[in-house]
């Protein structure tokens, strides 16, 4: 892949998870949750990306929301059960994504908030004016996923250099 094609990434909230008597790394989905991880997964190929990897948080709601959306993709990309996702900031989020390989085009990472919202935040130096709106509007729910592309190489991901082309949330 030539890193002058633009990369993509999309930060995928986990779905609704319940509040069992676990560890809050051991959460697992609810029933509205798994409902709407299969919904995102249909959104998610809706984009037409091709994902080349996944980058997954170890806690078990993010596994199970990738589990279910990933059924609903033409194409099962490499997945990366990864713990340093689990209450990552935006900057340890954009650690790790500067660690990809950069024969990976396309990334999916299935994280938490406030981390996801606050990557898609820093990393969108430009936005679509509605993609904008929207995720402003409706925050970054469960479920939720916003789309950004950058031009380089992994390593050179930074706060502003993405620019936001879409987001979907199942409230919408």
């Amino acid at each position: 892949m030539s890193v002058a094609e633009p990369r993509r990434i999309v930060l995928f909230r986990h779905a609704k998870a319940d509040w069992p008597q676990v560890s809050d790394h051991e959460r697992p989905l609810a029933d509205r949750g798994r409902m709407d991880a299969a919904v995102a997964g249909r959104k998610l190929a809706d984009t037409g990306i091709p994902f080349d990897l996944a980058l997954c948080s170890t806690a078990t709601r993010t596994r199970e929301t990738w589990k279910l959306a990933v059924h609903e993709l033409p194409h099962r990309p490499k997945t990366v059960y990864e713990e340093r996702l689990y209450e990552a900031s935006p900057g340890e989020l954009i650690a790790v994504l500067n660690e990809t390989p950069d024969d990976a085009q396309n990334v999916v990472l299935i994280g938490h908030n406030p981390g996801i919202q606050g990557l898609a935040d820093i990393l969108a130096g430009q936005a679509e004016s509605d993609p904008r709106a929207r995720m402003a509007a409706h925050g970054f729910h469960t479920a939720a996923f916003a789309v950004l592309s950058f031009d380089g190489s992994w390593k050179s991901l930074e706060p502003g250099v993405g620019t936001l082309l879409d987001y979907w949330a199942p409230t919408e």
